[in-house]
């Protein structure tokens, strides 16, 4: 008879430990993808308000108008 080839869960366990995971998979690049455009469209959404705008081009305008 042949033998089967078993593992015992202690040895499993051990395997799974010492198995090392090198990098992002492609889940967690399409994860991450998809967080970093739900980011840039909040930042965008923010940037393009009145409130916000005026503030920019008050420092800008200021920043031009110092005389070196």
């Amino acid at each position: 008879m042949k033998k089967k080839n078993t593992i015992t869960p202690a040895a499993a366990i051990r395997q799974l430990r010492e198995r090392r995971d090198a990098g992002m998979t492609t889940a967690e690049y399409a994860v991450g993808t998809i967080a970093a455009c739900a980011f840039a469209a909040v930042l965008l959404a923010i940037l393009q308000s009145g409130a916000v705008q005026g503030v920019v081009t008050s420092v800008i305008t200021t920043a031009l108008s110092v005389s070196l």
